[in-house]
């Protein structure tokens, strides 16, 4: 029989997810979770290296509960993968205070994210948790051992840390520890409705998986365009419009798509026509999430239940990997 990989990978909780989102990393997880071993992180700890306060994690309940809603009605199925709350996994914290004892801060002060994610987050000086963000990944990623971790392109530098750590643990003590290996989505980011950044729920620029029909509609006639072609008549551009950004990411009908794309450079059609073709194709794309995710709703327990499934899963791989762990190491034991 053969053996399957494994995969570790997850997002923050810190509200719906959205687009950017499926196309970055969600596309894969689905793609993926029928030849791999997968475990889906709900990484809640993360989320206090940026927003510690109590008002904050208030809401991480039901962030938690709407991003595993998310998770189900992309088409995630929790009988092939098991979805996990970090905080869950007490084995975390004891893997993470290993590694840090095997990285230096001028390491992780070279981690680009990382900065951008403080100034992000309008810090003024820089959090001993946040600058080791990559090393509690680390132990995230090397905990159920995984062999492959699919993330977006801006976390690619995180991974390597991981890869470094594994590599580390793995001469000073004995091979405990796969290298994974790092996969980036097709679309590593999706710029946002607006035109100016990748989509993003705190830029207010996203369509979200969750989203109904109306809102979609809404949110595509708002889109920017190209801001030079004031009418219809005037030729236009295609390249690094997000309208046709979004036609090719989520628009099948490929035959449309270049008719709409001819018609628009030689100025014989009008931006109500490419909007009101590309809400329908998005609203096309998101009727089975929507379908979906009306039956999820209607068992309020489940998501509960998935997560309880999901984390009892993790908790026996990381007790299994923290046995070996502490094997390797020699550490004292009293048993």
């Amino acid at each position: 029989m053969t053996v399957k990989g494994r995969i570790l990978t997850g997002d923050r909780p810190t509200g719906k997810l959205h687009l950017g989102h499926y196309v970055g990393s969600i596309a894969n997880r689905i793609r993926l979770q029928d030849e791999y071993e997968c475990f889906f992180i709900i990484a809640d700890l993360h989320t206090l290296t940026t927003r510690p306060e109590r008002e904050h994690i208030a809401q991480l309940g039901d962030n938690i509960h709407e991003m595993v809603l998310d998770y189900l009605s992309a088409g995630i199925d929790p009988e092939k993968s098991a979805i996990f709350l970090q905080s869950a996994v007490t084995e975390t914290f004891e893997l993470n205070l290993y590694f840090e004892m095997l990285t230096t801060v001028p390491r992780l002060e070279r981690v680009p994210s990382i900065k951008d994610m403080a100034q992000a987050a309008f810090l003024d000086a820089m959090p001993f948790g946040l600058l080791g963000y990559p090393v509690l990944q680390a132990a995230d990623i090397l905990l159920p051992r995984a062999t492959l971790v699919p993330v977006g392109k801006d976390n690619e530098s995180h991974v390597e840390v991981t890869r470094e750590l594994a590599r580390r643990f793995n001469f000073l003590y004995g091979e405990v520890f796969p290298v994974p290996e790092v996969l980036v989505g097709e679309v590593p980011s999706l710029i946002g409705t607006d035109g100016q950044a990748k989509m993003s729920k705190s830029l207010n620029n996203a369509i979200f998986l969750s989203d109904d029909e109306k809102t979609v509609n809404d949110k595509v006639r708002n889109m920017y365009t190209d801001p030079a072609r004031i009418r219809a008549d005037i030729p236009g551009k295609v390249e690094g419009n997000p309208v046709f950004i979004y036609h090719d990411a989520f628009n099948p009908n490929v035959d449309e798509v270049n008719d709409l794309k001819e018609r628009y450079t030689q100025g014989k059609v009008g931006d109500v026509e490419v909007k009101r073709k590309l809400a329908a194709a998005i609203n096309a794309f998101l009727t089975p999430f929507r379908e979906r995710r009306a039956q999820y709703e209607a068992k309020p327990s489940l998501v509960r239940e998935v997560i309880r499934a999901g984390t009892a899963r993790a908790r026996v791989e990381a007790a299994e990997t923290m046995r070996r762990v502490r094997d390797a190491m020699g550490m004292y034991r009293l048993d």
